[in-house]
């Protein structure tokens, strides 16, 4: 039973990727988050990794919230949730999903899912939100995320306590460990001075 991690957003594809490790790793995900007690937060799909995360943390006995805005009601949403929260926004959503989770983690996934992680880690660093933000590295699909995150470094634009904020790991248990034990070491006195 995890002490510090009760519920974690998962951002993640509705699509299932060309890779069956894409597959595997969202089940993976759901499976170690079920077995340490850990809920599902996500955006309420029914297809894709979307789905697989679900229904995994679902057949495992797990809770699986889903957060989704009115106007997607006609798309695929799946219907056998522990609960289905609905917002009027995609910014409402993203909101909502950061409010109820002690962690957030992106599988693989398009602009939806960078958008939703980033959006994350960005609160995270303004230190309007205290989840830290994972990504969990599916058949290295994160590598060139990361490499750019380390460039991004290199040239300045991330100071080293931020770039940290961005936890890369290869296997779900890896993954919610470092969530478990992540030390926030980032000075916000910049972004207080600004307000």
């Amino acid at each position: 039973m995890s002490k510090f991690l009760k519920n974690v957003a998962v951002y993640c594809g509705s699509k299932s990727g060309t890779k069956a490790v894409f597959r595997e790793s969202a089940k993976g995900l759901a499976e170690e988050m079920s077995a340490r007690g850990i809920g599902l937060v996500y955006g309420a799909g029914s297809v894709g990794l979307m789905g697989i995360v679900a229904d995994t943390v679902l057949r495992c006995g797990g809770r699986a919230v889903g957060v989704v805005p009115r106007q997607f009601v006609r798309e695929v949403v799946k219907q056998d949730l522990t609960e289905t929260i609905f917002v009027d926004s995609m910014s409402e959503r993203k909101l909502k999903m950061i409010a109820l989770s002690d962690a957030n983690i992106a599988l693989p996934g398009g602009f939806g899912t960078m958008d939703e992680i980033f959006e994350a880690l960005v609160l995270l660093q303004l230190g309007e939100s205290a989840a830290p933000c994972g990504f969990l590295n599916a058949g290295g699909y994160y590598n060139p995320l990361r490499d750019f995150l380390d460039k991004a470094l290199a040239d300045g634009f991330l100071e080293e306590s931020v770039h940290a904020m961005a936890i890369f790991k290869d296997t779900p248990a890896s993954l919610l460990d470092a969530l478990e034990n992540y030390k926030d070491l980032h000075d916000r006195s910049y972004w207080r001075k600004m307000r």
